[in-house]
């Protein structure tokens, strides 16, 4: 099943998001409970999630950005892409993913981003078979901390 997170969700999409760069899962309490409710609750910030028996395996966000430009139209943002290493080659992935596309299509989003930092040739093949391309712009990336 595909969907969005619902408020209980947090546990399982914290534990999942340790297979991607997180060491461990934040204490579900003050401003993580704060941020986690307003990430739930934003029309423009999408948590989708492929779940099978009850457990979230594969996610990924989708950001809608107002924009002043094309029109003008929105744009949106994939982030966070991850799948349990125990169900991957399944096609949740490419599911969360179409999801995200709906959800650009539907708020009239004039393109879908998507960045990696993967540099194996299976992750980028992945991208560009789910229909993204890495010949028409370049990206930078200034790192804050």
């Amino acid at each position: 099943m595909i969907r969005e997170v619902r408020e209980d969700d947090y546990r399982q999409l914290m534990e999942l998001y340790c297979q991607l760069h997180e060491k461990s899962v934040p204490d579900f309490k003050d401003d993580t409970k704060a941020l986690w409710s307003r990430l739930v609750n934003d029309k423009d910030y999408h948590l989708i999630v492929a779940e099978e028996d009850g457990r979230i395996v594969s996610t990924c966000t989708c950001i809608v950005v107002p924009n002043m430009t094309h029109g003008p139209r929105p744009y949106a943002f994939v982030e966070n892409v991850v799948t349990d290493s125990k169900y991957r080659g399944r096609g949740l992935a490419t599911a969360c993913l179409n999801k995200a596309r709906e959800i650009a299509v539907a708020n009239n989003c004039y393109r879908l981003i998507l960045m990696t930092g993967s540099k194996l040739d299976s992750t980028l093949d992945f991208y560009r078979r789910a229909g993204y391309n890495d010949n028409d712009k370049t990206a930078f990336i200034q790192w804050l901390e």
